[in-house]
């Protein structure tokens, strides 16, 4: 809302105002459009209003805001932010989960201390690393358990053209298309297309759209990252 300087209204407290009204509202109604034609629905400043606005949202009747009747069509994305417990009923009814992370030793590390339980979500979980990694997906996956992990380039004119206010279009694929738009765009057709399409492991060179090609590490004692252990695992 700041950023684009977008109006206080609508945004995210008309939709939690809507929640156990008699008829199911849209999500149409409290949408506003960023200079680059996407739709969203924006948050307004301050803790307080927004974690009351997704507590609202978490409920059942919340839920039935945000997925709309059957003849409704259409992909909802949330940014939920930390994962605090406010928002874990919405993970539950989201149909797929994506976490992002920096591709480091120490950002992974997080994602297993305070990332997503594994295997509660393990079969709609993906990790996108963005920017520079050392480690293959292969890696990644053997240390933290996610099976799907993507790599997405960092890319700094692509987000400068998306934080900028001037209206235009930009290229998700062809020529000359942003390297983050055209990574985010084939992300986001494996997260849309049926299950049978995704791999069974964990992802290769080929899921990679970066100039930094990883590169395993030698041996088993040492690889670089840290599985860190939940209150009543064990090591072995």
């Amino acid at each position: 809302m700041i950023r684009f300087s977008l109006p206080t209204a609508p945004s995210l407290l008309d939709v939690a105002a809507a929640v156990g009204q008699p008829h199911l509202s849209s999500l149409l109604g409290a949408v506003c459009e960023l200079p680059f034609g996407v739709r969203v629905v924006v948050a307004v400043p301050g803790r307080g209003p927004c974690r009351e606005a997704m507590r609202l949202l978490a409920g059942e009747a919340g839920r039935r805001v945000l997925l709309g009747d059957d003849h409704d069509r259409g992909t909802v994305l949330l940014d939920v932010g930390r994962l605090v417990e406010e928002v874990e009923p919405l993970l539950a009814a989201s149909d797929q989960l994506v976490l992002v992370a920096r591709g480091g030793a120490e950002p992974l590390t997080h994602v297993s201390a305070y990332g997503l339980d594994v295997e509660a979500y393990g079969g709609r979980l993906t990790l996108a690393v963005v920017g520079p990694c050392p480690y293959p997906a292969e890696e990644i996956t053997d240390t933290l358990g996610i099976e799907r992990v993507h790599f997405l380039p960092w890319d700094a004119k692509g987000v400068a053209a998306i934080n900028s206010r001037k209206p235009r279009v930009l290229r998700t694929a062809g020529f000359r298309s942003p390297p983050l738009m055209t990574a985010a765009g084939t992300l986001a057709h494996r997260l849309s297309g049926p299950p049978a399409s995704e791999a069974s492991t964990g992802g290769t060179d080929g899921d990679r759209v970066s100039e930094t090609k990883g590169t395993r590490l030698k041996g088993r004692t040492w690889t670089g990252l840290a599985k860190v252990l939940r209150v009543g695992e064990s090591g072995s």
